[in-house]
């Protein structure tokens, strides 16, 4: 079932505005930053790259990045390495590194916490692997237009697959990870058991079973932008989608979505270096620099992603943190990706996940819609 018909809302174009350059190619003194672009790569120019350029004069590009290794791979094999920091999700950052395609970071050189504390304890669990350096917490959510459900709104991960009470199609990202944590946790199993059913094969049909439950309502996206689009454009009544990217959509295009906090599934975004740059100084200086605690709050105050330094909090606006994936109250029932899982079922999972994807769209499901920049 389609989604209420509502009005015909205008694209956002603010996604543009963030890019500091549009080539990567390399230039001896331009240090060449790789990020996600949109109100993202915005939120980095305001607590990252606009200061570190004013406070060092160094000429600094920022280009695109649509994720995965293949490129930063390339670059290395072919000893011709443009990117020198690359922002990019744990798990690739642990396999980047495994391969020998980035640099390895001495944590212990990172500025101290707002307290005095070492990185080591003022860093979030998980956020110093051996090639990277934390740099937010990101979340994916359930979200959905008031306007569709004014009188008994939904509240809850299960909610979301309850297309008979609430009506409408659904948004959700082409891609297993989150995905089949998600339906597992709509299905009634608690957070720090859903990696122990996925590891078993009843616990897999178990994820796909209700994934199916709601196979010919579900439309696809692909690109961070699409889940807000997909609501705006009347497409569909409730999509996952990206908490700052729906959250930019409510603050700063006064769209009246609602973001259901339950059953959110939260990943770290880290800073990485690639290995054989000829900027490594220079990568190292930004890198350190973008890991004190006032910048992170910074970007922090700018887009709805938790700080990676425990310390950086108390520098969060009071009216910014409860938008964070970190607030305390939004954590209930929330679960954070097992990277280290996905390493080792990414690629089985990947092609099951695309014959379920073909199998929902012969059940009436929509094809994929992709206009927004990947994450």
């Amino acid at each position: 079932m389609r989604a209420l018909q509502r009005r015909t809302m205008g694209v956002c174009c603010a996604a543009a505005m963030a890019l500091a350059g549009t080539s990567a190619a390399a230039h001896p003194d331009v240090l060449n930053i790789v990020s996600w672009g949109g109100v993202y790569t915005a939120s980095q120019m305001e607590a990252y790259v606009n200061p570190y350029r004013n406070r060092t004069d160094q000429p600094i590009q920022v280009d695109r990045y649509t994720g995965g290794l293949e490129e930063i791979r390339n670059q290395v094999t072919a000893n011709n390495v443009k990117w020198d920091v690359v922002d990019m999700g744990l798990s690739n950052a642990v396999r980047g590194c495994e391969e020998g395609l980035l640099m390895e970071i001495d944590h212990g050189k990172l500025p101290a916490g707002r307290d005095g504390s070492s990185p080591q304890e003022d860093f979030l669990e998980g956020m110093l692997p051996d090639c990277a350096v934390g740099q937010n917490v990101f979340s994916n959510v359930v979200a959905y237009d008031t306007r569709d459900f004014p009188d008994n709104a939904p509240d809850s991960v299960e909610d979301f697959f309850d297309t008979r009470t609430y009506p409408g199609d659904r948004g959700m990202r082409n891609n297993p990870r989150g995905n089949l944590e998600l339906a597992l946790l709509a299905d009634g199993v608690e957070p720090d058991r859903v990696y122990e059913v996925l590891s078993t094969e009843d616990g897999l049909d178990r994820a796909f079973d209700k994934l199916r439950s709601i196979a010919p309502s579900i439309t696809w996206w692909d690109g961070a932008e699409d889940p807000q689009l997909l609501l705006e454009r009347n497409q569909v009544s409730m999509t996952t989608g990206y908490n700052a990217r729906v959250q930019a959509a409510i603050d700063d295009r006064d769209q009246p979505f609602e973001i259901i906090w339950d059953g959110q599934t939260y990943n770290y975004e880290l800073w990485t270096i690639v290995k054989g740059t000829p900027h490594k100084q220079a990568a190292m200086d930004f890198v350190k620099f973008a890991s004190k605690p006032d910048r992170q709050a910074a970007q922090a105050n700018a887009i709805a992603y938790g700080p990676a330094r425990k310390s950086a909090m108390s520098l969060v606006k009071d009216s910014m943190r409860p938008k964070l994936p970190t607030a305390e109250k939004n954590l209930q029932n929330a679960l954070r990706i097992d990277h280290e899982w996905w390493a080792d079922n990414q690629d089985r999972l990947d092609e099951r996940f695309s014959a379920f994807v073909q199998e929902a769209k012969e059940m009436g499901g929509s094809d994929t819609f992709g206009v927004g920049t990947p994450r």
